[in-house]
């Protein structure tokens, strides 16, 4: 049995807690004013992290790093990249970084090199976007397409989603990418109202193609589809594709197993942006664009594979956030992007992390004795500024944050970006060393403490010099990665997400209640039947 809070680093962490818990950043930084230049690291000349705002010291840092050792870090990275069955409640291999593993790679995992299938597909992807793009796929009237509808949900959906929304910069023109994933039939509904199917291409991802939200939006997405084709079906094959393995159901289905792009299991959902889910990327970007893409997620797979952990980006984040969560007790963690195009960066990161380490069982099949994964949570400045900031800068709750920004702007107006960087920097300048608004104090001296911010609220600053394809490939495998370390240490399956399934066989009886249809038979808790005959009664 692993019990981490025996560790040597963790007992001398607690203690070392214990005396540097009240230290204030700003008296830090005046004893120690060089930490600017030794606390960040630089990746490829091009990204950019200052962690010296962390309220930590060199001792801080040699204790994590020596946690990290004891929890076996550096083992635990080779198993994951060299295929090792580390989803062990599966049984199975944890391969995501191979699918932006170059060509010329090679890994044999139970028998069979899997960088061979992943380029065989993305170069089938490839063909099939650039027909898309050049109008060379038409629809079933003859016309091109002009609109593609990715069907999925959770890990098909929220990465696909952010990865276009922050990459539209390198959109085709006339080509328009949208996401279903709400069971809600008005998500469906309000996105197709005013959509000409003849120039609607469907791309429904659904490993299984059981998963019910998903099936369910891709029923009535057929319906919509055959009722403007006069319920011909061959029209089906013309504007559905599929992301799939399961070969039997997407035939029964309509769509042509020609056009079935495939993905493995060892390819978890949420880690699956970079594979065939990715294809509304590919369709919107270009195959050139999505290889940028992956480059850049090889490139920081290899710094987090081969950096000592004491320059490695993702290491001394994820240590920075085991301090905090498991030390400071901070629960919630802030991702703040200073970037429009990024507003769903946090929702997705939110799933890649809390599906992965909200775990409170660890891999010795005992309750863990220490906190897990946070609560992920943001939005992109300067709207958060005038949101939840307020309870950032002066509430009772201690929130590290991780602020996102790019020298250059996607799209140049004025002086927005100025001005956006502006606030990028004051704010962390603020969390960190505080201050008194001598304005509000001088009009309103009897409610002074008000106006006055504490400070000692840490971040981390990431700065790169603009949101590429390539960078974005970068950021998230810094976070993919920052999470597996964390679950390393946390002792916990990283890449299982059992805690998904109870719901969904509920669902499914509830379901079953509401076709019956008779409140007598039902035979849940009080609560639960009380509010299905609710339901059954209004619905």
């Amino acid at each position: 049995m692993k019990d981490i809070t025996q560790f040597t680093a963790w007992k001398a962490l607690q203690a070392h807690y214990d005396e540097i818990k009240d230290a204030q950043l700003k008296d830090i930084f005046a004893k120690d004013p060089q930490r600017a230049t030794r606390y960040v690291i630089e990746f490829e000349n091009n990204l950019y992290l200052d962690y010296s705002k962390n309220r930590i010291n060199d001792k801080t840092i040699a204790l994590l790093l020596q946690l990290a050792e004891e929890a076996g870090l550096k083992n635990a990275i080779e198993d994951m990249f060299n295929g090792v069955h580390i989803n062990q409640t599966e049984n199975r291999a944890v391969l995501h970084t191979a699918l932006r593993a170059p060509k010329d790679a090679q890994l044999v995992v139970d028998g069979q090199d899997v960088i061979k299938d992943v380029h065989e597909v993305l170069d089938k992807m490839a063909a099939f976007a650039n027909k898309v793009r050049s109008g060379e796929w038409k629809g079933y009237t003859g016309k091109p397409i002009k609109n593609v509808i990715n069907v999925g949900i959770g890990g098909s959906d929220l990465g696909p989603k952010m990865a276009c929304e922050a990459l539209k910069p390198f959109a085709k023109k006339g080509l328009h990418v949208y996401f279903v994933s709400n069971i809600d039939g008005f998500h469906m509904i309000d996105t197709v109202n005013e959509l000409n199917p003849e120039e609607t291409l469907f791309i429904i991802a659904s490993k299984t193609f059981t998963t019910m939200e998903t099936m369910t939006n891709a029923n009535t997405a057929k319906e919509w589809i055959l009722r403007a084709f006069n319920n011909d079906a061959a029209a089906i094959a013309k504007h559905f594709v599929a992301v799939s393995t399961a070969a039997k159901e997407v035939s029964d289905f309509g769509i042509d197993t020609n056009n079935m792009f495939g993905f493995w299991n060892w390819v978890g959902g949420r880690y699956s942006l970079d594979s065939a889910i990715g294809l509304p990327i590919m369709i919107q970007i270009g195959p050139e664009n999505f290889t940028k893409m992956l480059e850049g997620f090889h490139a920081m797979d290899e710094h987090f594979r081969k950096t000592p952990f004491n320059k490695n980006m993702p290491v001394i984040m994820a240590l920075l956030g085991i301090w905090y969560n498991n030390f400071f007790g901070a629960q919630t963690y802030a991702i703040l992007p200073y970037d429009q195009s990024m507003h769903r960066f946090s929702a997705h990161l939110q799933q890649v992390d809390m599906e992965s380490n909200g775990k409170y069982i660890t891999k010795d099949n005992n309750e863990v004795k220490w906190q897990t994964g946070p609560i992920i949570w943001g939005e992109p400045g300067t709207n958060g500024q005038h949101s939840f900031y307020q309870l950032l800068h002066q509430g009772t709750k201690l929130i590290p944050a991780d602020f996102i920004g790019f020298c250059k702007s996607q799209t140049p107006t004025g002086d927005h970006h100025k001005k956006l960087l502006a606030n990028f920097v004051a704010q962390t300048e603020a969390l960190a060393f505080g201050g008194i608004f001598e304005e509000g104090a001088t009009k309103n001296p009897a409610f002074k403490p008000h106006m006055i911010f504490q400070g000692n609220r840490p971040t981390n600053t990431l700065i790169a010099d603009e949101l590429t394809p390539r960078m974005l490939g970068i950021l998230m495998a810094l976070y993919e990665q920052k999470i597996f370390v964390q679950g390393v240490i946390w002792n916990v399956f990283s890449f299982d997400q059992w805690g998904v399934q109870l719901g969904k066989v509920l669902a499914k009886n509830v379901l079953k209640d509401f076709d019956a249809n008779d409140p007598a038979k039902l035979a849940h808790d009080a609560s639960t039947n009380a509010i299905i005959t609710r339901l059954m009664e209004r619905m």
